[in-house]
């Protein structure tokens, strides 16, 4: 079985062919500037192509339609034709209160994600987008699946997902903690259990999915019992641009002190805080390691806020859970920075956890364990892979509406 998995943005289209066989990837790329003249195609598969630049695509059905050409090119493709796509798997940000698992799409399922829109305005509409367009260009013969970023945070019991505002809100609104990066925190948290060869059932694990977003997860027996990201994905940690957890009062008195608008706050909010906002250096971790290594006050304190805040949310989640079992780095910072990986737990040594130097600062690729083996709590590097988590999720929808059709036709009248 060969699965699409597509990330439809508002100008951007990101795609992965696998096949299911093995898990493997055939083809992988990304349409940006969708909307313009100068739209830009990069496709990573054997032999590499180089970029295409300068082309007209302005909107979602055309770039599927150019995504599809170079899937099938007699030279370069990777498909024979588009009858070989068994089924195609969407990322959608924002199931709310509606899917606690991935979904076959049908009218009913369409009309859910619609409904969510004013949870998710920015993402929910593009999502739409791509799955409208592909019913058109592939029709309905070919199944489709959605899979929900917020899905595996259903599991939360309710006193991790309400907020203390009056029950009205939510009753009227969904006003609630939702949680994001669902799929890659299911991902690593099932992939644990097939590295260690331990079930998941009884263990304790924080999940920490950290790059430009982030967010923590405490993970109980393979389920999301709380999660850092809320109602939407500025709270919890600071991040790249995104505050995180500040006193909601700061909103109304910045807006009247700097006379902001609505629109002009939540920017704010978003787009220049967090690590921006305080070290004035970017977003971007690689160099604001290397400019408070060079004394940059800004900088340093960036650094240390940012550690900070992982590790007040990985002991709250330690009582949260009574206890921990396995610690898990993921996402780009996660995987790729020892810098904060040991400073994270360095203040950590009151759980038991004896993080290995060597193992953390091996640039080594892959899934390792960079714990002592004295540690009394385990620690792994898991390189996420939501892309596969949506696959296997598509794959074992259609595998199981298979098996209920073969069921009902075996089924005498």
């Amino acid at each position: 079985m060969k699965v699409l998995v597509i990330n439809s943005g508002s100008s951007s289209l990101k795609y992965q062919l696998f096949d299911m066989k093995d898990e493997s990837v055939l083809a992988k790329g990304i349409i940006e500037e969708i909307g313009t003249e100068q739209a830009i195609h990069r496709q990573e598969c054997t032999p590499p192509l180089p970029p295409q630049t300068g082309l007209r695509i302005l909107e979602h059905k055309e770039a599927i339609t150019h995504m599809l050409a170079a899937l099938t090119d007699p030279g370069s493709g990777s498909i024979a034709s588009v009858r070989e796509i068994a089924a195609v798997g969407h990322r959608i940000a924002h199931g709310g209160e509606f899917f606690s698992d991935a979904a076959l799409v049908d009218d009913e399922v369409l009309q859910a994600v619609r409904r969510n829109i004013e949870l998710a305005p920015l993402h929910n509409p593009a999502n739409l987008k791509g799955i409208e367009s592909f019913r058109q260009l592939l029709g309905e013969e070919t199944p489709m699946v959605c899979v929900f970023d917020t899905a595996f945070h259903q599991t939360m019991p309710q006193e991790s997902y309400m907020y203390p505002l009056p029950r009205v809100l939510y009753d009227r609104h969904k006003i609630r903690r939702y949680g994001f990066h669902g799929t890659s925190h299911k991902y690593v948290s099932v992939r644990l259990g097939e590295i260690t060869g331990h079930p998941l059932q009884g263990t304790r694990v924080i999940s920490c999915h950290i790059g430009n977003g982030a967010s923590i997860t405490a993970i109980r027996d393979g389920k999301s019992v709380d999660t850092s990201m809320g109602m939407t994905p500025l709270e919890g940690l600071m991040m790249g641009t995104r505050c995180g957890d500040i006193d909601p009062a700061i909103i109304p008195f910045v807006m009247a002190k700097e006379n902001l608008s609505l629109g002009e706050i939540n920017s704010l909010l978003n787009k220049h805080s967090g690590l921006a906002g305080i070290s004035g250096q970017g977003s971007d971790l690689r160099e604001i390691i290397r400019c408070a290594d060079e004394g940059h006050e800004g900088a340093r304190l960036a650094l240390n806020m940012y550690v900070q805040r992982i590790r007040k949310y990985i002991g709250s989640y330690c009582a949260v859970l009574n206890g921990l079992d396995t610690l898990v780095f993921t996402g780009g910072v996660g995987e790729n920075s020892d810098y904060i990986r040991a400073k994270v737990c360095e203040s950590l040594s009151y759980l038991g956890l004896e993080l290995d130097p060597e193992l953390n600062r091996s640039r080594s690729p892959g899934e390792r364990k960079i714990s002592t083996p004295a540690s009394r709590v385990a620690v792994h590097i898991i390189p996420t892979n939501e892309e596969l988590m949506i696959a296997r999720d598509t794959q074992r929808l259609i595998q199981q509406r298979a098996a209920s059709a073969a069921v009902h036709q075996s089924v005498p009248l």
